[in-house]
């Protein structure tokens, strides 16, 4: 049994890979003992595949879909069967190594730690971000050279951490470098996603990798400025406070009326409560809405003044500036009446008043003597 196997493993003619296998394997080497490969075998490369023959440690060519021959004049004769009389050609000893060319995808990524920034609204904050991503293999030669080495099966944990760690920062490096404001950043995702693939192609493409595909998929602040955004939100959306206080007293009575066990005892403590705070807000509103107050306006107007006059040896009044020019205009006040008002010591006449005798303007001149 172990001689068949043996000649078995001697006399193969196919190479493939075809076996089923994990979904996030990129590159398999093909089983051999020893990897003596016949002369004359046949190499079968499938689409999404590239095949890269090792010799000797070094590698010697790369495969694409299809079907090859592989001889001496690929790879250099080894003699381990030459002596045989068996009619077969001696075979070459070399690994080959299928690399997977199709699209890793739903790959994830974020951020373990908060990445700090300046804003110019909010100043310092911290922001969180995650994403998705795709990542192919572009050049099989680097690829083999950079990670796979001799690693019979390689699969995508194994750079996952590492691909991680670059994106992260190239992100970093990205929010930093755009100046875009914070809550702007949710309508610049594509440009981000595009800004970052571009950033991370060459540091991919030297392991021989691409990345076709790179989501940025959600930026978000600390759950305290999320809440504080959202009540600043919420009182944006209130906008009329009267109207509002409205809406919710007319709800209080809908869910009271829905729910007669209490008796309307619920209704009217809350529909009283509701009313009374909406008049108290309504009443600050108000106030702070009086020239002179919160809005920092004039003060109220003055008063009128406020006269009394002594007519006939009776107190009159009070009267209006404009009233008692009236009287003064009907001949009830004379220069000679005594008036008063508030800040007076005494009653005065009423042409010692300055404010009161100008009402009564300037008379015509003394009539010239008789000749």
């Amino acid at each position: 049994m172990g001689l068949m196997n043996f000649l078995r493993g001697e006399l193969i003619d196919i190479i493939e890979w075809n076996q089923e296998s994990a979904s996030d394997v990129m590159a398999w080497r093909f089983p051999r003992k020893d990897n003596e490969i016949k002369n004359g075998a046949k190499l079968v490369v499938r689409e999404g595949q590239k095949a890269v023959l090792v010799d000797r440690g070094l590698i010697a060519d790369v495969f694409n879909p299809g079907m090859h021959t592989l001889d001496t004049k690929n790879i250099p004769l080894l003699s381990k069967l030459m002596g045989w009389k068996h009619g077969f050609e001696s075979p070459f000893k070399c690994e080959v190594y299928f690399v997977s060319t199709r699209r890793f995808t739903d790959l994830k990524w974020g951020t373990s730690n908060p990445i700090m920034m300046r804003d110019r609204e909010f100043g310092m904050v911290r922001l969180r971000a995650y994403g998705s991503y795709a990542v192919q293999v572009g050049d099989a030669t680097n690829f083999l050279r950079e990670l796979i080495s001799t690693d019979p099966q390689f699969e995508t944990f194994e750079i996952a951490a590492q691909m991680r760690n670059m994106i992260v920062t190239r992100f970093t490096d990205a929010v930093a470098s755009s100046g875009i404001p914070c809550l702007d950043m949710a309508g610049n995702l594509d440009e981000l996603s595009d800004f970052c693939r571009k950033k991370l192609g060459g540091e991919f493409g030297e392991m021989g990798l691409t990345t076709p595909i790179f989501l940025v998929e959600n930026i978000s602040l600390p759950p305290n400025v999320e809440e504080a955004l959202d009540k600043r939100t919420s009182m944006g959306l209130v906008g009329n406070l009267d109207q509002y206080m409205k809406f919710q007293a007319a709800t209080a009575l809908e869910k009271a009326a829905s729910n007669p066990a209490d008796g309307g005892a619920g209704m009217g403590a809350g529909l009283g409560v509701g009313m009374g705070m909406a008049q108290q807000m309504m009443g600050s509103m108000n106030q702070a809405s009086q020239p002179g107050m919160a809005s920092g306006g004039p003060p109220p107007l003055p008063t009128a003044v406020q006269w009394f006059a002594g007519i006939g040896g009776q107190q009159a009044g009070p009267y209006a500036p404009e009233h008692l020019g009236a009287e003064i205009a009907a001949g009830r006040v004379t220069p000679d009446t005594v008036v008063w008002r508030q800040g007076m010591a005494n009653w005065t006449k009423a042409s010692e008043v300055p404010e009161v005798a100008a009402m009564f303007g300037a008379g015509p001149p003394p009539l010239p003597p008789t000749p």
